[in-house]
């Protein structure tokens, strides 16, 4: 869920696409706290933070529905916070420092993004809030965007982070929302039938993120054959 590290082996010719909701906004806090950041904090301390605490929301599922304690959905609200805090910070406390290491940054903040996700959605799936499956299909489908975005980073020169205007925040947000909805139902209910709260909304993200790739391959597959036609 990575939104501010210099994102490709090449920077310099690299476009960041950052047109979600909040892109605005967020950019603005961020530099704000990174000029407030204690020197001794750097940003491989916040990237390490932003990994631990998916961890610790993966967890504290997995614990409130192992102990029958919903309060430990307050942990998984407070980790989002945290994973938000250290993944968005790290790589604008490295540009306002002048410390930008761009080719160690774009591997290890995608490294750290992909066993992140693993942890949240794989807390989520050995909670019974989603059920496993929904969690595996998710999972696979994320990777294959995660390839797709970091394909298209290095082909065609453009690092897109968001789809239909949600970035990372504002799917921590929404996960937010639904972690703390769980203290009133894990159930919905949808043209009469109920079902887990979390299936809904796993099943429209794996919809929404399929949709969004096949359209990202066939615009990023056309740029690149004009770019490079038959000759």
């Amino acid at each position: 869920m990575a939104t501010t590290t210099m994102m490709t082996a090449t920077p310099d010719d690299m476009t960041r696409d950052l047109g979600s909701i909040l892109s605005g906004v967020e950019k603005r806090c961020l530099v704000w706290l990174a000029h407030r950041m204690p020197r001794r904090v750097n940003s491989d301390h916040l990237t390490a933070l932003g990994l631990l605490s998916m961890l610790g929301a993966g967890l504290s599922f997995w614990a409130a529905a192992e102990h029958g304690q919903p309060l430990w959905l307050v942990g998984v609200v407070v980790c989002l916070f945290l994973n938000w805090f250290g993944d968005s910070l790290d790589g604008t406390l490295a540009r306002v420092r002048n410390a930008q290491r761009p080719k160690f940054g774009y591997y290890v903040d995608h490294v750290v993004d992909v066993f992140g996700a693993l942890f949240l959605i794989g807390g989520l799936g050995l909670s019974g809030y989603m059920s496993l499956s929904i969690a595996a299909a998710l999972m696979v489908v994320y990777l294959m965007v995660a390839s797709e975005i970091y394909l298209a980073a290095y082909a065609v020169g453009t690092f897109r982070i968001h789809f239909m205007r949600l970035g990372p925040t504002e799917l921590r947000i929404l996960f937010a929302v639904g972690t703390l909805y769980l203290f009133h139902d894990s159930y919905v209910v949808v043209m009469e039938t109920e079902y887990l709260l979390f299936d809904v909304g796993g099943a429209c993200a794996i919809v929404g993120l399929l949709v969004t790739l096949l359209v990202t391959v066939a615009r990023n597959t056309r740029t690149l054959y004009l770019r490079e036609p038959l000759p």
